[in-house]
């Protein structure tokens, strides 16, 4: 019977503790485009500043299943969907 292989439990912090930063980073930046986005198409159309912040929340909020989806599907280090990365 072959041996199992698991990883030492300092690469498994290093691996979750990039894959959080590489989230983190998704999600906040996903979320500061989506709002300066809203803000640009609130101000023409006299919209409120909650209406963009709620599209900057909705988009925030989709980079996060987008990143979670990607780690459930491919355990690696990245919240890419992509291979490879």
């Amino acid at each position: 019977m072959s041996e199992l292989h698991l990883p030492d439990a300092d690469t498994v912090v290093k691996t979750a503790g990039t894959y959080g930063r590489d989230l983190l980073e998704r999600v906040l930046s996903t979320f500061l485009q989506s709002f300066i986005g809203g803000i640009v198409v609130t101000q023409p159309l006299d919209g409120s500043m909650w209406y963009a912040a709620g599209a900057g929340g909705v988009g925030a909020v989709l980079a996060l299943v987008k990143g979670l989806v990607a780690r459930w599907r491919d355990v690696t280090n990245s919240a890419s969907l992509a291979r490879g990365v």
